[in-house]
């Protein structure tokens, strides 16, 4: 297998970045699932007592680092456990190395591995692995996605009506209180809300044509970094509000018809405010 480095002209190449990434998924992956206690405690909490940060959390991100930094000293990196450290290549690895760590305490099937891999600020590659479905989402900028090897196209666009959209929600309860209003509210006027508590797996269903579209508030860089690419890169439209990109705020993803209907209904139903 080879391994990032960078060209000739220092520019470095986006799919041997990708090779790096899916190697140091994988791994995670697999040190995740093989390595799950029995007894899973929680190591502390996040935003709330409901956010939850596991020990597999912690050791899942360590190895991530190690392999690319074995490889890629002088690159940076943005981790959920790990926090920011710098470095002088203008390559930045993003990283959540348990995407639904929630479900993944429970033994829930959808949680994830997502690494993205930047380049002077812009995305160029990306993976989300979910060992339990035994599927790698893999995306290069300007070059599609592919699940398992396999191309992947977001759905064709439909109207709100016969969209059916996943979404998630925040561990604070003030918020959780407003996002459930505004779900309950957009709830009739489509085909159904899909649920499944992983920000990546749901920007890759969209990317994978297996929901018409998505969007969350609350989400941070590691939980889009490489799902969004992912998305984009099968043909979906990924941003957030009034022409913003997609943010803390909220991200929507969905194929570019999909995505005015879906955006247009959340912004008549208050979830553009900025009190939540």
């Amino acid at each position: 297998m080879a391994y990032a480095t960078d060209g000739p002209d220092g520019a470095p190449n986006p799919w041997e970045l990708l090779v790096l990434a899916e190697h140091a998924a994988r791994e995670a992956a697999a040190f995740i699932v093989d390595r799950r206690p029995a007894e899973l405690g929680v190591a502390e909490t996040k935003s709330s007592p409901t956010d939850v940060v596991t020990e597999m959390d912690t050791g899942a991100e360590q190895l991530i680092r190690k392999a690319i930094l074995d490889r890629r000293p002088n690159d940076a990196f943005l981790g959920e456990e790990g926090g920011e450290d710098g470095g002088a290549s203008g390559v930045r690895w993003v990283i959540d190395p348990i995407d639904g760590t929630v479900n993944y305490l429970y033994d829930l099937p959808a949680f994830a591995v997502s690494i993205g891999v930047e380049v002077d600020g812009v995305t160029v590659a990306g993976v989300v692995a979910a060992p339990r479905f035994d599927e790698v989402y893999t995306a290069v900028l300007g070059a599609g996605a592919w699940c398992n090897g396999l191309p992947i196209k977001a759905r064709p666009a439909t109207d709100l009506a016969g969209a059916l959209v996943a979404t998630g929600f925040g561990y604070r309860a003030q918020r959780r209180e407003r996002q459930g209003a505004i779900v309950g509210a957009l709830l009739p006027r489509v085909r159904d809300i899909r649920r499944a508590g992983s920000a990546a797996l749901d920007l890759c269903a969209v990317a994978a044509g297996r929901i018409d579209g998505y969007f969350e508030r609350g989400t941070q860089t590691w939980d889009r970094s490489a799902g969004a690419l992912v998305a984009t890169e099968a043909g979906a439209l990924v941003g957030g509000f009034h022409g913003k990109k997609a943010s803390e705020e909220i991200v929507i993803a969905a194929p570019r018809g999909t995505f005015t209907a879906l955006h247009d209904a959340l912004v008549e139903l208050g979830a553009d405010a900025s009190d939540y």
